[in-house]
């Protein structure tokens, strides 16, 4: 089943290689059949959080924010691609994140992290799964980490070791049936409902 799948990206820095192994996500879930979407902060420039989505009446959001909800109102499931900052998740990862909150309710979430040494950025993951869980969108049992990214991937996201390829296969297996399986359920939900707009969206949490 086709899903729709939000890619988000949190490096703004100059010299950032996690781009490549965001890339290289996009790709295996594109060659999968999913509508995908990487979001790279560099393309949607917000200020720092004032106020989030669903505090913007309809129609006045601004226009970059909009442009950006347009893409995870409707996703099925997100998968986050991150770097590892004082062993926490970058900045404008989260700041991108934190606009928005009900849009991520009864959803599941992937992650993917990555880092310049040994540790593939672990430590910066599991701050990253209370994040999601407390946002709403829990996050899936399996992590995808990616030590020395620098080397890991070209610069359009092809591997230089071809296992990246079912490592890939796996993780986005597990991330597929979790994010089916919500999907189903939050039809179900609305079917029994009748919710609408938002709270479609949103699971009618």
């Amino acid at each position: 089943m086709s899903l729709k799948t939000v890619v988000f990206y949190g490096s703004v820095r100059s010299a950032r290689q996690g781009i490549k192994a965001a890339r290289f996500i996009t790709r295996q879930c594109e060659a999968r059949g999913h509508d995908v979407s990487l979001v790279d902060p560099l393309d949607y420039p917000l200020p720092l959080l004032d106020r989030m989505y669903k505090e913007y009446t309809a129609g006045e959001a601004p226009d970059t924010l909009q442009r950006l909800a347009d893409l995870v109102v409707p996703a099925d499931g997100y998968i986050v691609v991150s770097g590892e900052y004082n062993h926490t998740v970058p900045p404008a990862l989260a700041n991108l994140m934190d606009h928005f909150l009900d849009e991520y309710f009864f959803k599941c979430s992937a992650i993917m992290s990555y880092s310049a040494g040994s540790f593939g950025g672990v430590r910066a993951a599991m701050t990253l799964r209370a994040m999601l869980a407390e946002m709403g969108m829990p996050s899936i049992p399996s992590l995808m980490p990616v030590p020395k990214v620098q080397s890991a991937f070209e610069d359009d996201g092809t591997p230089a070791d071809d296992a990246w390829y079912s490592r890939a296969n796996k993780f986005l297996d597990e991330y597929e049936w979790y994010a089916n399986a919500l999907k189903n359920a939050r039809e179900n939900r609305c079917e029994r409902s009748e919710c609408d707009g938002r709270d479609a969206a949103a699971g009618g949490r």
